[in-house]
């Protein structure tokens, strides 16, 4: 437990065991699942945490609460990695309440059992009291659910703002963040936004303007710090990202069977540095220790303006690390990109034409038929020094 104010304390947890949030995207600094509690003449608990803390969330419930009662419990977010504990509440404090907007509602009779009964329905702009002050509520959908909603506590200018402006990686006991923390959790920040929310652009770029109005001093997100120091660089973070707007540089992506395009794929790397290109490097195929592969790949999509892509010939077909990659592409609907391809073949090319086509459907700039070349990688087979000047002089 953390006490952020005279009214709100941090109940959350950190996870520094799960391996993949959500079964897909590794967790190599681990994740926080936080929870808040505001105290006044009520108390409400804000969103839960994920199952197997229970021990640890409820100890910190009740050291944030004392002897009282929890009266409400808000549900900002159904996610079960927000939501898992809310029966647990439920029969902790059998009068409790749920605050929650009208798609919430079948979500928790569906998880948990929860009766209709047992809610407050709340709609866009609604307040609860608890005293003193008041909580608000305000609807975000498909930020990243369809029932997703934020809660503002105006007299402390708080927003819980549930999953919007998260990130990857465990807190420190502070919690609060300071000067430099945006920095330290800035790239964990961009792979939770590619990997989670990178398909809601539009959505997100709504709630931002909904929020926009307000006098934020203090966000207390579901992953990560709570944010005091760094509120405007979280938040044109989130406003760039979700405008697919991205820097110069050039994320080369791969995958490889034996070896021959990994090794084009590090010439291209080795010309560009030589350039001064800004550049980032994935391995899809996880050939490479500490690679995060789909994962790393898309946050580097969402930093800079040009993809490379490499693939061998598979069957006449993509490789299929590479074709996973290329399908999380479109489902983010990634915008505004360049776009170049290449790989290896033995007998039959089909990789980079495929590549180019898919990429094409997404309205990326094609630069270039790209490059196919047969059986094994040599400098003098394949010259990736003209391929990096090409991608160095496009703007």
């Amino acid at each position: 437990m953390k006490k952020i104010s005279d009214r709100v304390f941090y109940v959350g947890v950190n996870d520094d065991d799960k391996v993949l949030f959500e079964g897909l995207w590794p967790l190599p600094v681990g994740v926080s699942y936080n929870s808040y509690v505001v105290v006044d003449q009520k108390v409400a608990l804000v969103d839960t945490v994920e199952s197997g803390f229970e021990e640890e969330f409820l100890a910190n419930v009740v050291e944030a609460a004392g002897d009282r009662q929890i009266d409400y419990l808000v549900v900002n977010h159904m996610e079960p990695d927000h939501s898992s504990l809310v029966a647990l509440m439920i029969q902790r404090y059998p009068q409790l309440k749920i605050v929650a907007n009208a798609k919430t509602v079948p979500m928790l009779a569906g998880y948990y059992g929860v009766s209709p009964e047992d809610i407050i329905v709340m709609g866009e702009g609604d307040s609860l009291s608890l005293g003193s002050c008041s909580l608000t509520f305000h609807m975000i959908p498909m930020v990243h659910w369809p029932e997703t909603m934020v809660t503002w506590l105006a007299e402390e200018g708080t927003l819980f703002s549930g999953d919007a402006f998260g990130t990857f990686g465990s807190v420190d006991e502070d919690v609060v963040d300071c000067e430099e923390t945006f920095e330290q959790f800035r790239d964990e920040m961009i792979r939770y936004y590619s990997n989670i929310v990178g398909k809601y652009g539009t959505p997100v770029q709504t709630a931002l303007k909904k929020l926009a109005g307000f006098d934020i001093k203090r966000i207390c997100s579901t992953h990560g710090p709570v944010w005091e120091k760094n509120i405007s660089e979280v938040v044109a973070l989130y406003d760039k990202m979700s405008r697919y707007e991205v820097e110069r540089g050039v994320c080369i992506v791969y995958g490889s069977m034996y070896g021959n395009t990994a090794a084009a794929a590090d010439a291209l790397a080795m010309e560009l540095e030589a350039r001064g290109v800004p550049y980032a490097i994935h391995d899809l195929a996880g050939n490479n220790a500490g690679e995060l592969g789909v994962s790393g790949a898309l946050r580097d999509v969402f930093k800079y303006d040009t993809i490379v892509v490499g693939s061998p010939t598979y069957n006449n077909g993509i490789f299929p690390p590479v074709e996973t990659f290329m399908k999380a592409l479109q489902s983010r609907l990634i915008k505004g990109r360049r776009f170049y391809a290449f790989g290896s073949y033995t007998w039959s090319g089909a990789s980079v034409k495929l590549l180019n086509d898919l990429a094409a459907a997404q309205n990326f700039e094609i630069l270039g038929d790209g490059l196919s070349f047969p059986q094994s990688y040599t400098r003098e087979k394949v010259d990736m020094a003209a391929i990096a000047e090409v991608l160095s002089t496009v703007r």
